[in-house]
């Protein structure tokens, strides 16, 4: 995905390729639409960060405080690597923006809804954001995303009308009519208020008038005597700073005109030099507004999601969010009029530019877009090109009969060089070898990983080998194809996760049936849908022997072994990934049967489908193995065993007859044409981890008895 960074050592603004987030507990996950630059807050930070080391340290006298404290305690060297560490890394920028939930894990929110966010830990300028649920709050059906991006601010602008405490009647001067100011202003004619805005800008005074200021000054203490004339000589009721300056002025000209015990609430960054004597005499109240309302910087609040209850809290940060789009849904509230320029993601530095000043041009609301990408949402992003291999060199890592059968014969007819197989045996390994043509046999399935003439690995051996293959594999920064299962734990799957992310490793998983005539054809039938999913796919899957292998817990058993076929065949057809599971199994006091061979696994995905597994090893073999049904927008497809698939639609019906093949055939071709053009695999790795990690929390499920979600 794309984000908007800052390297903190030069202050550099970058649009950077991310990896994306994961959906966190208890919140959403969200394509970003549109976001809003704060000028005034972010021009401070970007501004900061592009001074000089000791223009920093003349500007935040604090931190250097921080950083001698932290070198009387941990010493000089181990000081001078903490800030080297935090000079080189990237600084995330934006806290407002709006988007659709694609992935949720609370019950508030379900995929597709349309979502308002905020939070500088979390809704920043990137495609997709991870968001905690009371940092989130739905947008009415009649405001536009560009409009729900002013969320925050909006919330932030209304915690400061609400620590005012201002009534109907009272007069209220607004310093500072930047878009904090200008929102200000509207609430607080909203509320019956007469209004007076100062700013030193002049050019922001239409725009205030036409929102409901009666008078506007130009931001001076030499304007009190005015204000006063204009309050009948009683001062204002209470003063709003909105403004963002270095300066002292905003603070000493609302000293002037306040009337006796009054507030004056702090709302935008201002300094605190305060002198005693005006508040003294005129007993002010100086009041802090925190960002947007109760439960800011509260992590219980906030990362947690517990809500305060309204009894006791009426106006939380997430209610005012809610009351914020409502008053632009009313038509209280305009906020289109205020955004005058619009970028997209990847032009993002346009925006940056007109608040630091580089580019002279006039401005209030800066718009961020985010028009959709195939690549938004992956989250291990491969971190460097891979080259095209005009010769492959292949080492293969088990040659049983599957292996023999389906992958070996399909593997031979495109164009590679058979350098190296190893099976469990001497004989075995001789035998494939001559067989299919390989340069030499081996036993020693490392060395055939680390043959300097060996540029892709086929992985077909036993389920509890296989992570340390690819693990290997991926280190050696040689691409791998591995028969499925991928891994068979959790923690097996973390280490092929970091194995991944640090060497941009390419991973395939032998997923075919997605590659078949027949799911191809279903995919095609539902490519136009906007709803979810329900997919039921039932497998006859046949009774094996405890004896038998594939029934020993150390190879994972067959839900992670085989059941993994059909949850990818459901991330296929919904193009999305497994987020909750849920499974039961038949409990039988038959000794002889597995209990994990006949169960029922319910899969909810990121995009709100549904899928249900049936795998059952208790039926007549004389029944098909596969069969699968789909509904979706008032379609059906179904897929008998692959020989045919029926597509109903309209209540006609037209019935594709197949070969009966699964795939792997072209799931071969595609993998290797993959690594000669130099391109990723053909399922990113963020699916084949999902559907594997799906297949690991339904077999945890079936031991608790609870749905999973990851």
């Amino acid at each position: 995905m794309l984000q908007v960074v800052q390297y903190q050592r030069t202050g550099e603004m970058l649009v950077e390729e991310l990896p994306a987030p994961a959906c966190m507990p208890g919140g959403v996950l969200v394509r970003t639409v549109a976001s809003l630059i704060s000028a005034g807050t972010e021009r401070s930070s970007v501004e900061s960060a592009q001074q000089s080391l000791l223009e920093r340290a003349r500007s935040q006298p604090e931190q250097v405080k921080a950083v001698l404290d932290k070198a009387k305690k941990d010493g000089i060297m181990a000081t001078y690597e903490a800030v080297k560490s935090k000079l080189e890394s990237f600084k995330t920028l934006g806290y407002s923006a709006a988007g659709i939930v694609i992935e949720s894990r609370c019950e508030d929110f379900v995929p597709g809804d349309r979502v308002a966010c905020a939070g500088a830990q979390y809704a920043h300028h990137a495609e997709i954001i991870s968001v905690p649920k009371n940092l989130c709050c739905k947008i009415p059906e009649h405001v536009s995303f560009d409009d729900a991006a002013y969320t925050t601010l909006g919330a932030i602008a209304l915690q400061g009308v609400r620590q005012a405490d201002i009534r109907l009647g009272e007069t209220v001067a607004v310093i500072g009519l930047g878009l904090l100011g200008q929102l200000t202003v509207q609430l607080l004619k909203a509320s019956g208020c007469r209004v007076v805005g100062l700013d030193i800008n002049e050019e922001l005074f239409p725009m205030a008038l036409e929102f409901g200021c009666e008078a506007v000054f130009k931001s001076s203490r030499d304007v009190a005597s005015s204000i006063k004339a204009f309050t009948r000589g009683l001062g204002t009721d209470a003063v709003i700073i909105t403004a963002s300056t270095d300066s002292t002025e905003p603070i000493m000209l609302a000293l002037d005109i306040a009337r006796k015990k009054s507030p004056i609430v702090i709302v935008g960054a201002v300094p605190m030099n305060i002198p005693r004597s005006p508040f003294y005499e005129k007993e002010l109240e100086l009041r802090i507004s925190c960002s947007y309302g109760p439960g800011r910087y509260d992590p219980s609040y906030e990362a947690e999601g517990h809500d305060y209850p309204i009894g006791y809290v009426r106006w939380t940060e997430n209610r005012n969010m809610q009351a914020f789009l409502e008053c632009i849904e009313r038509g209280i509230l305009k906020v289109a009029p205020m955004t005058t320029h619009h970028f997209p993601i990847e032009k993002a530095m346009g925006g940056y530019e007109l608040i630091t000043g580089k580019t002279q041009e006039k401005y209030l609301g800066i718009i961020l877009t985010y028009p959709e990408r195939k690549e938004a949402g992956k989250r291990v992003l491969q971190t460097k090109k891979y080259e095209p291999k005009s010769t492959i060199g292949i080492g293969f890592i088990g040659a049983g009969s599957f292996a023999q059968t389906m992958l070996i014969p399909p593997l031979k007819s495109q164009g590679v060089d058979f350098i190296s197989v190893s099976t469990g045996t001497p004989v075995n390994a001789k035998s494939a070898a001559q067989k299919y043509g390989f340069s030499e046999a081996a036993t020693d399935s490392m060395n055939v990983i680390t043959h300097d003439k060996v540029s892709m690995i086929f992985c077909a051996s036993r389920h509890d080998s296989h992570a340390r293959y690819v693990q290997k594999a991926v280190e050696m920064k040689k691409p791998i194809f591995v028969e499925k299962p991928l891994c068979i734990t959790r923690e097996e799957l973390e280490q092929i996760d970091i194995a991944v992310a640090h060497n941009a490793g390419r991973v395939m998983v032998g997923f075919n049936r997605r590659f078949s005539d027949s799911f191809v054809a279903i995919k095609k039938f539902f490519a136009h849908r906007s709803e979810p999913m329900s997919i039921t796919y039932r497998v006859n899957a046949g009774f094996i022997p405890k004896s038998s292998w594939i029934q020993d817990p150390a190879q994972g058993g067959r839900i992670i072994g085989e059941g993994c076929h059909f949850i990818d065949c459901m991330a296929f057809l919904t193009g999305s990934v497994p987020i909750k599971v849920h499974a039961e199994q038949l409990s039988s006091r038959n000794r002889e049967h597995a209990q994990q061979d006949n169960v029922s696994i319910i899969i909810r995905f990121a995009d709100g489908s549904v899928g249900t597994l049936l795998y059952l090893a208790n039926g007549d073999g004389s029944i098909d193995k596969e069969y699968c049904e789909v509904f979706c927008e008032g379609k059906t497809a179904i897929m008998n065993n692959f020989r045919n698939v029926i597509l109903a639609q309209g209540k006609k019906q037209k019935t594709l007859s197949f070969d009966g093949l699964k795939g792997h055939r072209e799931e071969i071709a595609a993998t290797v044409a993959a690594i000669k053009k130099g391109e990723s695999m053909p399922i990113d790795y963020a699916t084949i981890r999902a559907v594997t990690l799906s297949t690991i929390a339904a077999v945890e499920s079936l031991q608790t008895g609870v749905p999973i979600e990851f």
